[in-house]
């Protein structure tokens, strides 16, 4: 199990022309956990996807373990790859343990039903995210919060070597906030490598290892949470009204202030 994602000078455009990625590129190596970060329409969530094979370059390469994602069988992706988005575009009509075993299509022959194996993975992710006591529930039942913990469970139980989750706590109250990061980063202890896009500055900076900054579409720098998440690093990106500090642990602390100026 490698679980190393190298995406290279990366971009893309949409039918209409709109040019969403210009030149962005990132190493993802085994037990990291990164943040990609940046303003809103910077290419984050377009980059997610062409990481994940979901769309197609117009220029530049993404490989995860020495494979070109593009051309990976859907099965094979699958196996190395397992991405939460940021919601769904239209709610399955299923139950929410049913649309959670169904990350696990890639472990299973064609022929084989779900074992109890399968089933016992499907209700470990549920409780990691504290989804379990709605796994009777269908889907369209859900609230916004309780819909993305299923989602992030859904993606835990693919058992992929690689996780691009984008902007999971979206919903999510502080708890729980917390309970998801905690669920990615106990999977990266464990070997697997993790990207998450975020608006959660102060979150990246307590589970992440490096953050990435995206801007117009370009990846403008990336290094260690303390390096990155400075006044001199993210006032050009975001303008000037944040506050920084620190936490008891040293990292750095970014929240909006309305009198930083």
């Amino acid at each position: 199990m490698v679980n190393r994602l190298v995406a290279e000078h990366v971009a893309f455009e949409y039918s209409n022309g709109l040019a969403a990625l210009v030149d962005a590129s990132l190493e993802l190596a085994r037990g990291e956990l990164v943040a990609v970060i940046g303003p809103n329409g910077s290419g984050k969530s377009t980059f997610l996807r062409c990481l994940a094979g979901l769309l197609v370059p117009k220029s530049g390469t993404v490989v995860v373990d020495g494979e070109d994602v593009v051309t990976l069988p859907p099965r094979e992706r699958a196996c190395r790859l397992a991405v939460v988005p940021q919601f769904l575009p239209r709610l399955p009509d299923v139950r929410v343990q049913d649309f959670v075993l169904g990350g696990r299509y890639a472990h299973l022959g064609r022929w084989r039903s779900a074992t109890q194996h399968d089933r016992a993975v499907v209700r470990a992710a549920l409780s990691s995210c504290d989804a379990a006591d709605v796994e009777s529930r269908l889907m369209s039942e859900l609230s916004g919060g309780q819909r993305q913990r299923v989602l992030v469970a859904r993606a835990i139980a693919q058992e992929a070597g690689v996780l691009l989750v984008d902007e999971p706590t979206n919903s999510l109250d502080p708890e729980h906030q917390l309970a998801v990061f905690r669920s990615i980063a106990e999977l990266v202890a464990g070997g697997r490598s993790a990207l998450v896009v975020t608006h959660d500055l102060n979150l990246a900076s307590q589970f992440a290892s490096r953050a990435i900054v995206m801007q117009a579409g370009r990846t403008i720098t990336e290094g260690p949470v303390d390096r990155v998440l400075t006044r001199e690093v993210l006032e050009p990106v975001y303008g000037p009204h944040l506050f920084f500090g620190r936490f008891a642990s040293g990292r750095p602390i970014v929240v909006p202030w309305a009198d930083a100026r």
